[in-house]
């Protein structure tokens, strides 16, 4: 198994800055991860590659994972750097009267507020806003449908074939896509500083506001994990985008269609649930493989 491993960092290596290409199956024979026993996933480590997928690659709803697309959109056109507020959005009336929609994920915005671009971005990553992902998508669009071209646009040029956006928020069923996808855009979010420091986020408030709403995803700092993003639904189900340190390494992963058609509080805990073992598992035979080649030396 080390050789496999000394072998893929080699090619890595070799292969320059664009690191090793996404293979479908395990890159890396025999590797002992919890894989979920529904649904999809797919893991890689940067400058070892893909340590495979799961399930059947079609694809299905993403639901919250959507706003990853909308936050790499936004800061692809309106980049900031680390410490930078970014311009202020002014809140229209559309977004304050989303703010307490049912059966949907919002944070509470009064209309004519001006907040920063970043808190924005904030709002929408920590607590999953659904009203701010559409008001993001209005503010640099003129409108969501002219917003949703862009995220397409987005999704053509990284390769994801099987991927198609239908709204900002994720809250639409017709958004699909697959885990292998999803993983294309994750390699390519996280490289914005902006981005990696929201999604690492614990909580977040509307500024001025004492309230703080946590980050939906529980998982952080467990296992190395520094985010990105949940998402449920009932037809979706559970579904995960995340990232993790494991010494050097950084594993990046995606799992969908965790209890699906249950509904999207027992679909959240299901993909979190999946998430841990198989971030554990990731960074155990990270860990153990690191361990194993110092010893070697």
């Amino acid at each position: 198994m080390r050789r496999s491993l000394m072998f893929l960092l080699l090619a890595g290596a070799l292969s320059g800055c664009a690191g090793a290409p996404y293979v479908t199956g395990a890159a890396v024979p025999d590797v002992p991860l919890s894989w979920p026993s529904e649904g999809q996933a797919a893991v890689e480590v940067e400058g070892v590659g893909s340590l495979g997928v799961s399930g059947e690659q079609t694809p299905v709803p993403i639901a919250s994972v959507t706003k990853v697309m909308t936050a790499y959109v936004i800061l692809s056109r309106h980049p900031l750097r680390s410490g930078d507020d970014g311009p202020l959005i002014k809140v229209d009336h559309i977004a304050a009267n989303e703010s307490y929609l049912p059966q949907e994920s919002t944070v509470p915005l009064q209309e004519d507020r001006r907040i920063p671009l970043r808190r924005m971005l904030e709002l929408m990553l920590v607590p999953s806003g659904n009203n701010v992902a559409r008001l993001l998508a209005r503010w640099d669009a003129g409108s969501q449908e002219r917003f949703v071209e862009r995220m397409n646009a987005a999704a053509d040029r990284l390769g994801m074939t099987h991927t198609r956006y239908t709204g900002a928020s994720g809250n639409e069923d017709s958004t699909v896509s697959t885990a292998a996808d999803q993983l294309k855009l994750a390699k390519q979010a996280i490289r914005d500083p902006v981005f990696a420091e929201v999604v690492a986020q614990a909580d977040t408030a509307v500024p001025g506001e004492v309230r703080r709403f946590p980050n939906t995803n529980t998982l952080l700092n467990r296992h190395g994990v520094i985010g990105i993003k949940t998402g449920s639904g009932t037809a979706a189900g559970g579904n995960l985008m995340w990232a993790s340190r494991v010494g050097r390494h950084l594993v990046l992963g995606v799992i969908l269609g965790q209890a699906a058609g249950t509904n999207p509080t027992a679909g959240l805990a299901a993909v979190l649930e999946t998430g841990e073992k198989l971030s554990a598992s990731v960074e155990q035979w990270l860990s153990t493989e690191e361990a194993a080649g110092q010893a070697g030396q």
